[in-house]
């Protein structure tokens, strides 16, 4: 390994070692603590790369006062995508602090460079595919009363988080500018549009599997001729009559008929306003709610606003018998 040539101090040339580096990872953690209107991460930032700034600069106060605030500048981008930018910014410090032409325009126009295109990765990865996966996941358990959904879904989610941060802030320290070139030829673009798609193929599945509408109205309501339907009267007064082979055989036999569609379980065959949804098209009124909704937020709606319209709607179509 590289290991040893990147995490040694040799002369004047001073390295970030493996252990602040993992502080630096640590600290990523708490990157929006400190959150504010003006200059948004900055304060996170600046304290994530406090540990490696210390490395390289500790002894000279005035260099190390100036370093920091050169990370207090303006910055903002997906929590997570701050790794590789952090690993790039350490090496890009370490060439500054070993003498080389590395001013603070070069290290803020990396970082405002970077962020921008990685929060543009960042956020379908993260928000659109790996939260709802994991969040599904979780939830399937807790829907059967299991306590192991919201456990499940904080040890996932902070694994995937802390293994990606890690090694993504590796890949940046090791790559320095370098990072650039792997970066070409349409890569963030490719994985940018991969992650999108994975993330609206995995919400399009759960939006039947999680929206549920019911549309109880009756639409049409007819008789069944005899002989169509389950006489359940007729086979409850044979079952008291008395148990025998015959009479349980035609009542589990009529079961049978009812669940395969032979017959109708009542005299009277009702259609409701679900039956015609589903008969077009099974899962059509929560997919039109959900584009109505997405359709809405694009256009800046709130999201507050729409909870409180969707509680009011359903309320009104419960009053109204329309749905339930």
């Amino acid at each position: 390994m590289a290991e040893a040539t990147k995490t040694v101090q040799t002369g004047d040339i001073r390295r970030v070692t493996l252990g602040d580096r993992k502080s630096v990872w640590w600290r990523l953690a708490f990157l929006q603590g400190s959150w504010n209107y003006e200059r948004m991460q900055n304060g996170g930032w600046c304290y994530s790369m406090i540990p490696a700034l210390k490395r390289l600069y500790g002894d000279k106060p005035e260099e190390l006062k100036a370093a920091l605030k050169r990370h207090l500048e303006y910055y903002n981008t997906t929590p997570f995508m701050s790794a590789p930018i952090l690993g790039i910014t350490m090496s890009l410090e370490e060439e500054r602090a070993a003498g080389q032409n590395v001013d603070d325009a070069a290290i803020q126009g990396v970082k405002i460079g970077m962020m921008g295109p990685f929060a543009g990765v960042g956020d379908p990865i993260f928000w659109g595919t790996a939260r709802p996966v994991f969040g599904a996941f979780a939830a399937s358990f807790a829907l059967n009363g299991s306590i192991l959904g919201p456990i499940l879904f904080f040890v996932l989610w902070n694994a995937f988080r802390l293994v990606f941060t890690w090694y993504t802030q590796e890949a940046g320290y090791k790559l320095g500018m370098n990072i650039t070139k792997d970066l070409s030829g349409g890569l963030m673009k490719k994985v940018t549009t991969a992650a999108s798609i994975l993330g609206m193929f995995i919400m399009g599945v759960l939006v039947p599997r999680w929206t549920t509408m019911k549309f109880p109205l009756v639409v049409s309501s007819a008789p069944v001729s005899e002989g169509g339907y389950a006489d359940w009267a007729s086979l409850a007064n044979e079952l008291k009559g008395g148990i025998n082979t015959q009479s349980v055989t035609d009542f589990a036999n009529t079961i049978l008929k009812v669940a395969g569609g032979t017959l109708k379980a009542s005299s009277t065959n009702v259609q409701t306003l679900s039956d015609i949804f589903n008969t077009l098209l099974p899962g059509l009124m929560p997919l039109l709610l959900t584009l109505l909704l997405c359709s809405l937020l694009k256009k800046k709606a709130s999201p507050i606003v729409l909870i409180l319209c969707l509680f009011v709607f359903g309320i009104l179509m419960y009053v109204l018998g329309i749905m339930s």
